[in-house]
């Protein structure tokens, strides 16, 4: 029963860490993930959506927070965005507001706007549901491409 369970929420937990980790900036591609576990039809695709989408946004929960105190801790080495990639991020988010949350799942910028949600203290919820929705939508928007590829 045990090794039954654990083969079966493997790809989900294996996704949702890969997913976790590319949010904050440690090497991780989640889409290259999930495109290997649906072309070895390992997990149901909603489910697998699911688990992205919660671990990619858990991660940029960690930036959010990370951007509360970023005045203390930016110039540290181990701190996830450069002063550039942050200022032209706070430039973005001052231009055009909470929605380029939408865009947090953009590869190099993505990363700094969450940083940049947590200095201008967006709130919480607001922060999940947007930042939610835009990765989500890259998910969901790879499992289609799949199946249309895979016709």
């Amino acid at each position: 029963m045990g090794v039954v369970l654990v083969e079966v929420l493997a790809p989900y937990g294996a996704l949702f860490a890969s997913a976790f980790l590319a949010a904050t900036l440690l090497p991780a591609s989640s889409e290259l993930v999930l495109l290997g576990l649906l072309a070895a039809g390992r997990g149901d695709p909603v489910l697998l959506i699911i688990a992205a989408t919660v671990g990619n946004t858990a991660g940029s929960l960690v930036n959010w927070a990370i951007g509360r105190g970023v005045e203390v801790l930016h110039g540290r080495r181990w701190f996830p965005v450069s002063r550039e990639r942050y200022e032209q991020a706070m430039s973005l988010f001052r231009r055009y507001g909470v929605w380029t949350l939408l865009f947090a799942w953009l590869p190099i910028i993505g990363d700094a706007l969450t940083v940049a949600a947590g200095a201008a203290r967006v709130g919480l919820w607001r922060f999940i549901v947007l930042v939610g929705t835009g990765k989500a939508a890259r998910y969901v928007a790879i499992v289609v491409g799949h199946a249309w590829a895979a016709g």
